[in-house]
């Protein structure tokens, strides 16, 4: 049933109601009438008052959120402005602070989803805020107070991990007083950083910082270290994960720890691309090496040698090819052995190979050295000298599409003399030009890939992106966070990243794990599966629907003197997704927050009668 003005019938003992409309500085109030939204407003039932602010965010608009629910006796509050990723944390301080439960507060996003989506149609923009403010309010009027779910804290946090990722995020737990114990499955901390060489920008010697993080871990005594090892086992949630780990090595007896841990720090690190047989004549010609191979061998050069020899060939030339293994493209390249095209570009390559044809440049000034690029991505801060050095220094670059990369030949005999290899390629710098060069050696720029962490992704039931590596919740907002409680993500596990950005990452990690460790108890948003034992039957199809092991289970309960199966919510597990409701005959399970009574209120909300809109019936709008 509707009222005179289009909208549901008020009924008594309605709660009221304040909804506040801001105009963004301009960024909504351009678009939408945020008067005529106001004016609207006020005439749903339930609604005790609608102001408009220019930013409702500010300190002035949040304490006239406060000060309204204390002067007018508000117990609902609907704020009308940008995306609740922003403020809808800052509006449910303010609606506390003036003494409302803060789940009684609903967020409605009239600027990217009505202003800005609508720019070219004010009209439609401001129909669209209006039924969107009214499907809010439909849904307060049947909210509820909710508290935050409280668990217990255990203190202690899981490090998944020994490269400097690891080391890093171990170390600040500790420094922090949080128990840390950190899993490494090789037998040596530091991971592929022990084969580096020299760290960019800085050239201070990778072994040098491995060495001091690693000391730093093995002093602290609120680091326990276990070294070739692997977890085989998570359960639990957040505050309360079920670990176990086991040694994996074979000659050692048989090694399992059991333990509980309030936080998991994924720091499982990449694996190097390695190239297909005869992929650039890779394993076919033994003077085509990976990067990582050639930085060994340069580390093994002695400073008193005057000329470069690999497998007793003379290095005269040498040719640096970057994207393999990256930015691979369907049709021209073959996809590695999980089947996926590498479409991403890995990002240090580019550095990386600079930084290592200057070094030869420098030691070995005699030796042609030629760079085969797509593009230099060169981003990092300090990062762009490395080029500006290496042209000074006399390194060539060549220019070729990614849809015709160059072809590594075996020179023949009667061009032995010019290198054992052949490089040929279409250069874009001289606009198209085939050429051809010989070489003694093929440097191949390998890209990075995700670890192999199968197992671990399946049992933890984490996300991961197109690319393969684990999924942030947000790049901007929530970096280090996985959509699953309380695990955290620290360095390349997450994609691509140079040494400096791995750090901040693991860093940043840590800060975010001490934030959990701060109460003893873990506080969740109330947002999960409630059951109505009154309605439920023990039919178990939440049960079966649920994706998300151990969220739902049947357990033993008294109804009436007789002891039975009924649906139980494990609200640490639970993420709060629906399916169970969908599938109960019976309506005997709900989500708290958004229960179907309130979606129904929504509906007809965004249904309703506009009062003084001739169009009010086309919803086209909204859609």
């Amino acid at each position: 049933m509707s009222n005179q003005d289009g909208f549901p019938e008020q009924h008594e003992n309605e709660p009221r109601i304040g909804v506040y409309i801001c105009r963004c500085g301009g960024n909504i109030s351009d678009v939408v009438d945020v008067e005529r939204v106001a004016e609207t407003a006020r005439l749903i039932p339930g609604v005790a008052l609608a102001k408009i602010h220019t930013f409702v965010c500010s300190d002035p608009g949040q304490h006239l959120i406060s000060n309204d629910i204390l002067a007018e006796n508000l117990d609902r509050v609907v704020v009308a402005s940008c995306s609740p990723f922003l403020h809808e944390q800052t509006f449910r301080g303010a609606v506390q602070r003036g003494g409302m439960n803060p789940y009684l507060y609903e967020h409605v996003n009239i600027r990217e989803q009505a202003s800005w989506a609508h720019r070219h149609d004010p009209d439609g923009a401001t129909s669209k805020a209006i039924r969107m403010i009214a499907a809010a309010v439909g849904k307060l009027r049947h909210a509820q107070p909710l508290d935050k779910i409280k668990l217990p804290n255990h203190r202690r946090a899981l490090v998944i991990g020994g490269g400097i990722a690891g080391l890093k995020a171990a170390s600040d737990l500790a420094g922090r007083g949080i128990h840390v114990l950190l899993v490494e499955l090789s037998q040596q901390l530091g991971g592929h950083l022990n084969e580096r060489g020299k760290i960019y920008p800085s050239e201070r010697a990778a072994e040098e910082l491995v060495a001091e993080l690693s000391r730093q871990v093995r002093e602290n005594s609120n680091i326990e270290v276990l070294v070739g090892s692997q977890v085989t086992e998570v359960n639990g949630f957040i505050g309360n994960f079920k670990i176990v780990v086991e040694s994996n090595d074979p000659a050692a007896d048989a090694h399992k720890v059991e333990a509980t841990v309030g936080a998991i720090v994924m720091a499982t690190g990449f694996r190097p691309y390695v190239p297909q047989d005869g992929e650039f004549l890779y394993r076919a010609e033994p003077c085509v090496l990976t990067m990582p191979e050639f930085i060994r061998y340069m580390q093994s050069v002695t400073a008193e040698e005057k000329k470069l020899t690999y497998r007793s060939r003379t290095i005269r030339n040498i040719a640096f090819l970057h994207c393999v293994g990256s930015r691979q493209l369907d049709g021209v390249h073959e996809p590695p052995a999980n089947g996926r095209l590498n479409t991403y570009c890995s990002r240090t390559c580019c550095t990386t190979i600079l930084q290592q044809a200057l070094a030869v440049c420098k030691r070995f000034p005699q030796i042609g050295v030629f760079d085969f690029n797509q593009d230099i991505r060169t981003y990092g801060r300090g990062e762009e000298d490395y080029y500006t050095q290496a042209s000074k220094a006399g390194v060539v670059f060549f220019r070729y599409n990614g849809e015709e990369p160059p072809k590594v030949e075996i020179t023949p005999a009667s061009r032995s003399k010019d290198g054992a290899l052949t490089l040929t390629v279409k250069d874009a710098l001289t606009w198209g030009e085939e050429l051809s060069l010989g070489v003694d050696m093929v440097v191949l720029g390998t890209g990075m890939m995700p670890g192999q962490i199968e197992d671990l992704i399946e049992a933890m039931k984490l996300a991961t992106g197109e690319d393969g590596f684990l999924q942030e919740v947000h790049p901007k907002l929530r970096p280090v966070e996985l959509a699953v409680n309380g695990i955290l993500l620290a360095g390349t596990a997450q994609g691509p990243m140079n040494v400096q950005e791995t750090l901040a990452a693991a860093g940043a990690a840590a800060v975010k794990v001490a934030a959990m460790f701060a109460t003893e108890d873990v506080e969740l948003n109330p947002y999960v599966a409630a059951v109505d034992l009154a309605l439920c039957c023990g039919e178990a199809q939440c049960v079966t629907q649920c994706d998300y092991e151990g969220a739902l289970r049947m357990v033993q309960v008294d109804v009436d003197g007789a002891m039975v199966e009924r649906a139980q919510v494990n609200a640490g597990l639970c993420v709060g997704c629906g399916a169970c409701v969908a599938v109960c005959p019976h309506r005997a399970i709900d989500l708290n927050g958004w229960r179907l009574d309130q979606f129904e209120a929504m509906i007809e909300g965004l249904a309703a009668e506009i009062p003084g809109h001739e169009c009010s019936s086309d919803l086209v709008s909204i859609q």
